[in-house]
């Protein structure tokens, strides 16, 4: 989820299409609470860890 953030921000940036960058930056946010939520032991939609 965090690359695909980070490639819908950047085609969004360099289009100038300003709804890739919203939804890259939502993205992008998402997998980093998810990445940080799997990374401490909190099971995450019932894993254990989040890939």
């Amino acid at each position: 989820m965090l690359f695909a953030g980070l490639i819908l921000l950047l085609i969004g940036f360099l289009t100038g299409i300003s709804i890739l960058w919203t939804i890259g930056v939502i993205l992008l946010v998402v997998g980093a609470v998810l990445w940080i939520l799997g990374s401490v032991g909190h099971a995450v939609g019932g894993r254990r860890h989040y890939w």
